[in-house]
């Protein structure tokens, strides 16, 4: 169980860093980056996601809440950020 769970927790980390991109990406550009980071994260994680444009760096930050699947083990949220240089 400790393996799946340790599995499950990499697997969010990488779903964070990817929403981070993405929302960042799409941020920097003008667009929807809190629409954007939410659509690279799996929906079961609940993703929490912030991406705010700044005059030169955009940078964004998504949360996820990783299940526990070991008992009396509580969730585990992951954050992680991603700062993109904001296209003028």
């Amino acid at each position: 169980m400790a393996a799946i769970q340790l599995g499950l927790i990499g697997y969010g980390i990488n779903q964070a860093g990817s929403g981070a991109r993405a929302a960042a990406r799409v941020a920097s550009q003008d667009g929807d980056g809190n629409g954007a980071g939410q659509a690279a994260v799996s929906g079961w994680l609940n993703p929490v996601v912030s991406a705010a444009e700044g005059p030169d760096l955009t940078t964004a930050s998504v949360s996820v809440t990783v299940p526990s699947v070991i008992p009396l083990f509580d969730d585990v949220s992951v954050t992680r950020e991603a700062t993109m240089p904001t296209d003028d």
